[in-house]
């Protein structure tokens, strides 16, 4: 039932969507026998599959001038007319661009892999087609995507060699500790993701075995549905794309609730070729959205300027920036700073003192939001998801506040809660979450993460340490900070049998606080 459940939320939230689109590529493709510059293809991918694809030259290009190529895998359900906006600005400085969909996507061939081998020898196909059909340099190629197209991207680059520059925006660098965070089930994110598939695309057998798996919460397949997801994950690969030393750009939003930041944030540390770190306001993709329209957008304008530098020479001074830019969610410009670990340097902790025992089973009211709606309302409105502090019912959540600060806390990178929990059973399941709270008692979500459990002996406590997603905002003088936790929260599969319980507490021995990363300039 829940996985029917499942299908059938993710497949209203995404049919608009689908729907809509399909006319505009049928538009797009009449378009194209008037653009000059714009060709629609077949390439062949591996194994004959046929893949639906886009070419965008330089206008006047005639095969005597080679140019840099940029190659566009589209995001899990969009058709090929995605990147048509920034093919075009691409292609009228100076590149070439080939944009295609995805196998087992809308008219393209196969079925989907989920990022498996088959996609990552698809875009070398892609790549040895554009180097002998356009006129592009060998010597000049880069990758570039958003969330699906930007996990191909980065495991491209760690298998094929001839990549030298990537620009990853709202994609995945670890895919468990994406939507498996905590080990805890994302399961609006995966709802979605698995609906927009069967919705737009042709799952394969083993992405609808691992789908039926992890929503159905079957323990005896979590090694496997592990080890799946490790492989299509770019962190795996780590070695491989030091070795090669593409210049790699990351960019995500805070809220995004299908591939959050801190899985992109440890990846960057770990890089040691050229890279850049880019966090802003908003939820999955939508960072990225009026750029695909062709409005302007600092996403896509870092991501020409990475381009240019690293595959053209351009001396725009990207290389000499500090290499972490992030915007608070607040109306505050960007931030620079020399690395990751810069921004989490100055921790403030505060204390959970006392004890919070909570039934499970029954929602709060804490909740994170809903998946790409909660946190484009953040990002447009500054109406993060709420709550009434002082109305919790404590039999159900535990509440702990800090003092009322005197000055505006700038909240930067991310919180960590150390904490001592005692179940009465050997599974279960809690939600975190930290708020800025007014006056009033209402409190804004700051971030939240799940943190599950399984094999614990019931009645012994043990320690929990759990990082929430990473973030930037900013709690104004004379508010105050709460720390929440309660155990169901519809972003999240919750593992706590009917009738079971958890206590907080904090020993002498262990005290238990919240450790908050805050800017001090």
């Amino acid at each position: 039932m829940r996985t029917a459940l499942a299908y059938a939320v993710s497949a209203a939230l995404v049919a608009g969507t689908a729907l809509g689109l399909a006319p505009a590529a049928h538009a797009a493709d009449s378009a194209a026998e008037t653009a000059g510059s714009l060709r629609f293809v077949d390439i062949t991918g591996d194994g004959g599959t046929v893949l639906k694809a886009n070419v965008v030259t330089p206008a006047g290009a005639d095969g005597t001038t080679r140019f840099p190529v940029i190659v566009l895998p589209t995001s899990w359900a969009v058709p090929q007319i995605e990147y048509l906006a920034q093919a075009k600005r691409l292609a009228d400085s100076g590149y070439v661009v080939v944009s295609y969909n995805s196998r087992g996507f809308w008219q393209s061939g196969g079925e989907i892999e989920t990022a498996g081998p088959k996609d990552i020898a698809d875009a070398s196909r892609v790549i040895d087609w554009a180097l002998a059909n356009t006129p592009a340099d060998p010597a000049e190629v880069g990758m570039a995507g958003v969330s699906y197209g930007a996990g191909i991207s980065l495991l491209t680059a760690a298998h094929d060699k001839r990549v030298k520059a990537v620009a990853a925006l709202s994609g995945w660098a670890d895919l468990i500790e994406s939507i498996y965070s905590g080990r805890t089930q994302h399961l609006q994110a995966a709802a979605l993701l698995g609906g927009a598939g069967y919705l737009t695309g042709r799952p394969g057998p083993e992405l609808q075995q691992v789908l039926d798996d992890f929503l159905s919460s079957d323990l005896d397949k979590e090694d496997e549905m592990i080890a799946w997801g490790r492989e299509r994950s770019a962190a795996t690969h780590l070695d491989a794309i030091n070795a090669n030393r593409p210049a790699i750009m990351l960019g995500n939003a805070w809220g995004d609730t299908i591939f959050p930041p801190n899985q992109f944030a440890s990846f960057y540390e770990k890089l040691s070729g050229p890279k850049r770190l880019e966090f802003r306001p908003g939820d999955h993709a939508t960072a990225e959205a009026t750029g695909l329209l062709g409005l302007p957008n600092d996403t896509w304008t870092s991501a020409h300027r990475w381009f240019d530098h690293y595959l053209k020479g351009a001396d725009n001074g990207i290389d000499r920036e500090q290499p972490v830019q992030l915007k608070p969610r607040s109306d505050a410009g960007y931030e620079g700073y020399p690395d990751w670990k810069s921004v989490n340097a100055n921790q403030r902790r505060f204390a959970l003192t006392g004890s919070e025992h909570l039934w499970a089973n029954v929602d709060s009211g804490a909740d994170g939001g809903v998946v790409m709606l909660s946190n484009l309302l953040d990002q447009f409105f500054k109406a993060p998801p709420t709550a009434s502090i002082p109305l919790l019912p404590r039999a159900f959540a535990g509440v702990w506040q800090s003092e009322r600060y005197g000055t505006a806390q700038r909240v930067r990178g991310t919180a960590r809660l150390h904490t001592t929990v005692t179940p009465t059973a050997e599974s279960g399941t809690f939600v975190a979450y930290l708020y800025d709270v007014g006056p009033l008692g209402i409190g804004k979500l700051i971030s939240n993460a799940p943190y599950t459990f399984h094999g614990r002996a019931p009645g012994k406590a043990f320690s929990v340490d759990l990082d929430l997603f990473s973030t930037a905002y900013d709690v104004p003088a004379g508010h105050r900070l709460a720390l929440v936790v309660d155990t169901v929260d519809p972003l999240y599969i919750e593992h706590n049998p009917t009738g079971a319980q958890l206590t907080f507490s904090s020993p002498a021995a262990d005290p238990s606080y919240v450790s908050v990363p805050l800017r001090t300039e």
